[in-house]
């Protein structure tokens, strides 16, 4: 495919990356009038987006390293299926990104990312609506509000931070005590004893509709799929861009790269180094629940969540530091099950579904986006970590508008690849 842009004709883009955020990016610079193909391997788009927690975090401001985390950590590998695994032999390659995630939990830098993430995740809800339309929007998106919960009546030293952060930036929440959340959520278990509900989040109520629903509106509206894999980013003369596959070569004026947790190994050859890492995250899909949920749950206490869908419940978390690579741990998804059977005792459904994907994760939980430096016309939108149904309308938004020359909707320094 030759893409480039001849006189009078629009200017071509390749997105590389079919997820959240790269279908964003990609419908958002078709419509500023640019001929956009996205790339992805898989023929129906979707990475780690297909298979998230399925939450909208609008009013969420809290990065995950904070301080005192690190106090955590010892518990957390001593069990071997807690919130968070390191594979052992993996531990030597992670260990430099661990220590970035370290230095990124002091309070004066949690304030920063706070602030950033306010500024990208705020108008969420927005953004989703201008890509999908009104009627999408309302069959796909959920404005409900989330409910956080714990074991214990004493706040901790992280809730301390989180409630504090939210407080500074006039996010609204309202305190629950164990009658309040027994009252919404019937048969839970006598050990949650208190809860926050933050009404301004919300969540999906079908991950892998919304990906097929945003993939089809790009094909609708011009824009071209191709199922291939994306190998390596070849700069050209006069500034244009060729993207190798396994299947062969594509040439265009533009590139925003949105490959997700794969990005850093498309970059390295070019000489840019990210500290990406892959957060393995697993949930289990529930079908046919005997219990209904008004509100996706977060459970801080066992860091678990469960969310309504459209064919069950789905439960979902854990972090597993382990590489691309590394094969599945099934007994982290069927942990999970376990965790919702004893957070709802009286909890019946069918045999779970089971699904891992790659989180791709910054130490700071701030996305990548913005040109790549040293690269005209190569731009970056990746990195969301836990955020990514929250942050990619408004990541892909944002590059579209910067790789199109327009003005940027929100001041892009934060967000920049030379920030580590």
């Amino acid at each position: 495919m030759s893409g480039a842009a001849g006189p009078g004709s629009a200017p071509t883009a390749i997105v590389v990356g079919g997820g959240v955020a790269g279908l964003s990016a990609a419908l958002n610079l078709l419509r500023l009038g640019h001929a956009v193909t996205l790339i992805d391997p898989l023929p129906s788009p979707g990475g780690a987006s297909f298979g998230n927690a399925g939450l909208i975090s609008a009013e969420t401001v809290v990065p995950i390293a904070l301080p005192g985390m690190l106090r955590q950590v010892p518990r957390w590998l001593n069990d071997p299926l807690g919130p968070l695994s390191i594979r052992p032999a993996y531990m030597p390659r992670a260990m430099p990104w661990l220590m970035k995630w370290v230095r990124a939990g002091r309070m004066d830098r949690v304030i920063e990312v706070a602030q950033a993430m306010r500024a990208l995740h705020r108008n969420a809800f927005q953004d989703w609506k201008d890509l999908l339309g009104e009627a999408a929007f309302r069959d796909l998106i959920r404005q409900s509000g989330q409910v956080q919960m714990w074991d214990s009546a004493t706040e901790t030293t992280t809730g301390r931070i989180e409630r504090g952060l939210r407080e500074a930036h006039g996010i609204r929440s309202e305190e629950l005590g164990a009658d309040d959340l027994r009252q919404m959520f019937p048969g839970l278990a006598r050990d949650v004893v208190r809860g926050v509900l933050i009404p301004g989040n919300g969540h999906t109520a079908s991950p892998p509709r919304l990906i097929r629903t945003l993939a089809e509106m790009f094909r609708a509206e011009g824009g071209t799929v191709l199922a291939e894999r994306a190998l390596k980013l070849i700069p050209e003369d006069g500034g244009r861009w060729m993207v190798f596959t396994n299947t062969g070569n594509h040439r265009a004026d533009k590139v925003i790269l949105a490959g997700g947790a794969w990005s850093g190994q498309l970059l390295e050859p070019l000489g840019i180094t990210v500290p990406l890492e892959t957060e393995r995250g697993y949930h289990a899909m529930l079908p046919s629940p005997s219990i209904s949920l008004r509100f996706p749950i977060l459970h801080k206490s066992r860091s678990f969540g469960m969310t309504p869908m459209e064919h069950g419940i789905r439960v979902a978390g854990t972090v597993e530091i382990a590489g691309l690579d590394a094969a599945p741990d099934e007994r982290r998804a069927r942990i999970l099950h376990e965790h919702a059977r004893r957070l709802f005792p009286e909890l019946q459904t069918g045999e779970p579904v089971l699904w891992m994907g790659h989180r791709p994760s910054t130490p700071d939980s701030l996305p990548v986006l913005g040109p790549a430096p040293g690269h005209p016309g190569l731009f970056l939108c990746f990195g969301h970590s836990h955020f990514g149904m929250t942050g990619g309308p408004p990541s892909g938004k944002l590059v579209a508008q910067l790789a199109a020359g327009r003005p940027p909707s929100i001041d892009p320094a934060p967000y920049s690849a030379t920030r580590f």
